[in-house]
């Protein structure tokens, strides 16, 4: 890997953590999916090499849980949702260069190849450990056979993890008053033989890792509390029939779903080369470092090996594998480490915790059957908040963002730019851009390759919504309907707006890829917007007729419809009951689980399903004295035309008075609003909304839209600390 600006020379290899083949997909799930592929599409419009790889995690307890409740085979249990993902994924444009499994040919071997390096190289020890044992059924207990309670906080857990408590990873044998979920009686501990790998020898090594890791602060910082804390060896087999044999084991010792998981990276990458040639996409210059002679330069002996830039996209819950366990792994038995790791926040669904049990979930099958489309979801997901905040759903929040920003900004710019030069020019104008056009959307361009550089997907789509806010103010301040028609002039005007149309269309790509490519044809664009690099955004549109709108409002009594119907569902999940332990929510796999924890018994709801919880990822008090809070005086308050819950706001803030827009309308008498004191984010960016620029954010809490005010006689402009 490098650490050089994007594009690099090197070939990049973008992944997203491997979902557990046990159940189906909903909104978390594709948040890590969909922003995985708008960053290899982002990278690629850059003009990187990449591949963007995944697959499915087949093995771990949960698989074999699930299978037993069925009655059916593990592997066909495993295989019949793989089979299930490899069908949902192209439904919302997340498009994998290869998508495997881990129990298919090529893991397995690469994963005894691998293990058996580490052994090799002395990483790899035995040690007589308790394992839970089923006194009646006479064998031993996987991790999720077996609940207990936590030796560090004293909450009950799993085998594997307090699921209810710390939220820590257990090892076998630590868990305190041990029962057995297949009887029900108490279980007892019985020494047996275990492998284990070193991790603590790398504790050294591991700190260099981090010092250079790019991606999310949580993914950097986290790890370092682990490795002061004196890291623990880590138990790399269990006692299963379900998983990758232990090369060379007697007993039935199967690795430990997270040696194999993440090494499905490496198996998927190899598949893709081994599909479209080594000249194509050489999966070894990725993953195999290059050796460098004695003057510092590549050794001729290495061939074509080289240090391949590698990006994963991963849940929050599973930073410890990927910044601890896996470059562990990699370091010994001679892998290139990740050059960044970028972990996404959990999702929420209406300010509560995801929960499959309760049904509080939007699946991936609901969104398409509700007739939206994929893009308006990817939109929403990749580019409400940024990699590691959490992210908050409702139909409500996504009915803004889609009127708001894609059918008041960009699809409302898009349609008369195009309707104009089509029934004026017959398509492009045969004039030059002007200057100060081609600067600005140099500048849009510039924007965007500064945020895929810094692993910012939200500012990345930014600059191209802030192109086309700034196409919208171009026409209208320009006004082509009062010049003459197919006069110089006017053509003048039509010319640059369809070229700003261009590029927004290519920066928008990697988060509405279907979109981009219906804005593309209907701009008569002799060019596959998928391939092409963000040059194109200065390259002349062609001929072309009338278009049609790209984007459709979404109605308020639609956003009803549909919370109740989300209301409804939980309810009867809720009254028909459920068993607290969600065997498809976050596992031992290497999914990237987005759902908060739900295992609470059913006879009590915890306060964190009423509030919305509080955040993990803390922020420095560097980064809090960026946020410009201010105090404001509300001048003057109005409605917004054709927006339901949008109003006007005239706020004073001492230097200057500002229009923020706010979602008060229902909420609020606004002929009673003059006079009253507000806190203002004021250096929030600007965005319009329904014709409206807001230069600022009000502050509220909770769903009434309460107002934050000052208790005394703060004048307009005094700074919030």
């Amino acid at each position: 890997m490098s650490s050089d600006e994007y594009p690099t020379d090197e070939p990049a290899v973008v992944t997203c953590g491997l979902p557990y083949a046990n159940g189906d997909l909903h909104i978390g799930h594709l948040r890590g999916y969909t922003a995985a592929d708008a960053y290899n599409r982002a990278l690629r419009k850059l003009g990187q090499q990449t591949a963007y790889v995944c697959g499915s995690d087949m093995h771990g307890t949960p698989i074999a849980v699930g299978a037993e409740q069925d009655g059916v085979d593990p592997e066909d249990f495993a295989m019949a949702y793989h089979e299930q993902y490899e069908e949902t994924f192209p439904k919302f444009n997340v498009d994998f260069d290869n998508y495997g499994h881990t129990h298919d040919a090529t893991n397995t071997e690469l994963t005894r190849d691998i293990v058996a390096t580490l052994e090799d190289e002395g990483y790899v020890y035995e040690k007589e450990i308790k394992v839970a044992w089923d006194p009646e059924e006479d064998q031993p207990l996987p991790d999720r056979y077996v609940r207990g309670t936590c030796p560090y906080c004293g909450e009950t857990a799993r085998g594997d993890e307090c699921d209810d408590g710390c939220g820590r990873h257990l090892e076998p044998g630590e868990i305190e008053n041990p029962q057995s979920t297949i009887t029900g009686n108490a279980a007892e501990y019985r020494d047996r033989e275990h492998k284990f790998f070193a991790v603590s020898e790398l504790s050294e090594y591991l700190t260099e890792f981090l010092d250079g890791l790019e991606g999310t602060s949580n993914a950097r910082n986290q790890p370092r509390e682990w490795i002061e804390n004196g890291l623990q060896d880590w138990c790399i087999t269990r006692d299963m029939d379900w998983g990758i044999d232990y090369p060379g084991a007697e007993d039935e010792l199967v690795l430990y779903v997270w040696v194999d998981a993440p090494i499905e990276y490496i198996s998927s990458t190899k598949q893709y080369t081994e599909r479209v040639g080594a000249d194509a996409y050489d999966w070894e210059q990725v993953w195999k470092p290059q050796a460098e002679g004695e003057d510092g330069e590549p050794d001729a002996g290495a061939g074509a090996a080289g240090n391949g830039e590698i990006i994963h996209v991963i849940g929050r819950d599973i930073i410890q594998h990927h910044t601890i366990f896996w470059p562990a792994m990699l370091e010994v038995a001679g892998y290139t480490a990740p050059r960044a790791v970028c972990a996404t926040g959990f999702v929420t669904i209406n300010g509560k915790g995801l929960s499959t049990s309760r049904n509080r979930a939007i699946w991936a099958h609901e969104y398409l059957d509700e007739g939206f489309h994929p893009d308006l979801l990817r939109y929403y997901l990749t580019t409400m908040g940024g990699f590691q905040q959490d992210l908050d759903f409702s139909w409500e929040r996504f009915a803004e963002r889609v009127n708001g920003e894609l059918v008041g900004t960009v699809g409302n710019f898009f349609y008369r730019s195009l309707l104009f030069a089509a029934r004026n020019f017959d398509g492009t104008p045969a004039v030059d851009v002007s200057d100060d056009v081609a600067a600005r959307i140099d500048e849009a361009v510039e924007e965007f390759q500064v945020a895929v550089n810094e692993y910012d997907l939200r500012g990345a789509s930014e600059a191209g919504v802030r192109l086309a806010r700034f196409g919208n103010e171009y026409i209208q301040g320009h006004e082509p309907w009062k010049l003459e028609d197919g006069g110089d002039e006017q053509a003048k005007v039509i010319r640059d707006c369809v070229q700003v149309a261009k590029a927004v269309a290519v920066l928008m790509e990697p988060f509405m890829p279907e979109k981009a490519e219906r804005a593309f044809s209907q701009l008569g664009a002799d060019a596959d917007v998928h391939a092409v690099t963000l040059d194109a955004a200065h390259e002349s549109p062609g001929a072309f007729g009338e278009p049609d709108e790209l984007f459709e409002q979404v109605e308020d009594e639609r956003v009803e419809e549909l919370e109740a119907k989300l209301a409804e569902k939980v309810a009867d999940a809720e009254a028909d009951g459920h068993d607290g332990d969600d065997t498809d929510d976050a596992g031992d796999a290497a999914a990237t689980e987005t759902e908060s924890d739900d295992s609470a018994e059913d006879d009590s709801e915890s306060v964190s399903d009423d509030i919305e919880p509080l955040s993990e990822d803390r922020i420095s008090f560097d980064d809090f004295q960026t946020m410009d809070l201010r105090v404001g005086r509300v001048e003057a308050a109005e409605g917004i035309e054709g927006a339901d819950k949008l109003a006007k706001l005239d706020v004073d803030l001492g230097a200057e008075t500002r229009t923020v827009v706010a979602g008060i309308k229902q909420l609020h008498d606004l002929d009673e609003l003059p006079g009253t004191k507000v806190v203002v984010v004021a250096n929030m960016e600007k965005n319009e909304l329904f014709g409206v620029e807001s230069n600022g954010m009000v502050l509220a809490a909770g769903e009434d839209a309460d107002l934050l005010t000052t208790h005394g006689d703060s004048e307009p402009g005094t700074k919030v600390r």
